[in-house]
C-alpha cells in the first residue's frame, strides 16, 4: 500500500472517529424525546431550512444560519458551508429525519418549525451550531433547546471555528441594512412604558423586551443594565420613515434571556 493510500485510510479513519465523538457530544447536548417518526426529505434548501418529500418546509429552531446569495445580494460567509453540511447530514441519515415540532409549529412563512434529529438521534442544529456554521437563536415560545444549543455554540465560538473564526460582533454604529445580527455595546438608558422596557444603546439602536416576554426574564434586573456594556442578536428592524424621528433607527426585538449576553 503506497503512501497516499495510507494517509487517505488515516483520514478515513479520523473523521470516523471524529464523528463518532461529535455524535456522542450532540446526544448529551439536546437528547432527542424519544422515538421520532421519520420523514423523507427531498432536498435541503440551505443551512437551516429542509423541504419534504410530502411537500412541506421545515424551519429548524434554534439555529440561524448564514444566508445564501439571492435577489443579487452576495451569499454570507459559510452559506455554503452550511448547506452542504446540512446535506451531509441528512444523507448520513439515509434521507429520512426525525422531527419534532415547536410550541409554535408554523411561521408566518407557513414553514413547518421542528427540532430535527437523525437516525441515531442527534440532534441537527446542535451539530451545525456546534461547527460554527450558524448563530444559536432562542425566539419564544419555541426554547425548548435552548441551554444544549448554547453549548453547542459555545464549543464552536471557544474554538474558533466557523462564523466565528472572525469576530461577527458590530456596534449600532455599524449597521447598513436590517436582518440578524450580533451586536454588541454600552447601554445608555433603560425605560419602561405599557409596551416593555427599552435600552437604548450607545448608537442609533434599543432593544425592545416585550410585555409578553417578561415571565422569561428577571425584570428587577434590566434596570441596572444602564451603563453596563452588552451583547444581543437577533433580527434587527429599520423604523427609518416609520414616525420615528425622535428614535433609534434600529430596533431589535428581544424575546427570551439567551439573545442577551449580560455581564457577570
Amino acid at each position: 500500500m503506497g503512501f497516499s493510500e495510507h494517509m487517505k485510510k488515516a483520514s478515513l479513519v479520523g473523521a470516523f472517529f471524529v464523528s463518532v465523538f461529535w455524535n456522542v457530544q450532540a446526544l448529551a447536548f439536546c437528547p432527542a424525546p424519544g422515538r421520532l417518526p421519520q420523514v423523507e426529505v427531498a432536498r435541503v434548501v440551505d443551512g437551516d431550512t429542509l423541504r419534504l418529500a410530502d411537500g412541506r418546509s421545515v424551519r429548524l429552531i434554534g439555529l440561524n444560519a448564514p444566508e445564501l446569495g439571492r435577489e443579487g445580494r452576495q451569499a454570507e460567509p459559510f452559506a455554503e458551508a452550511a448547506r452542504r453540511q446540512l446535506q451531509s447530514l441528512v444523507q448520513g441519515s439515509g434521507g429520512r429525519v426525525g422531527l419534532s415540532l415547536g410550541h409554535e409549529p408554523k411561521d408566518r412563512y407557513g414553514r413547518v418549525l421542528a427540532h430535527v434529529y437523525d437516525t441515531r438521534g442527534g440532534n441537527l442544529e446542535a451539530e451545525l451550531l456546534a461547527e460554527g456554521l450558524g448563530f444559536m437563536v432562542a425566539v419564544a415560545p419555541n426554547v425548548a433547546l435552548v441551554d444544549c444549543h448554547r453549548a453547542a455554540e459555545r464549543q464552536a465560538r471557544q474554538a474558533g471555528k466557523g462564523v466565528w473564526r472572525k469576530p461577527p460582533l458590530q456596534s449600532a454604529h455599524s449597521l447598513r441594512q436590517g436582518g440578524f445580527a450580533l451586536l454588541g455595546g454600552r447601554v445608555e438608558r433603560v425605560e419602561r412604558n405599557r409596551a416593555g422596557f427599552w435600552l437604548e444603546m450607545d448608537g442609533p439602536l434599543v432593544l425592545h423586551v416585550p410585555v409578553q416576554a417578561f415571565d422569561a426574564f428577571d425584570t428587577a434586573r434590566l434596570p441596572r443594565l444602564a451603563g453596563k456594556t452588552i451583547e444581543a442578536r437577533g433580527w434587527v428592524v429599520d423604523r427609518r420613515g416609520r414616525n420615528a424621528r425622535d428614535q433609534a433607527r434600529w430596533m431589535l426585538r428581544v424575546t427570551h434571556p439567551a439573545m442577551l449576553d449580560l455581564p457577570r
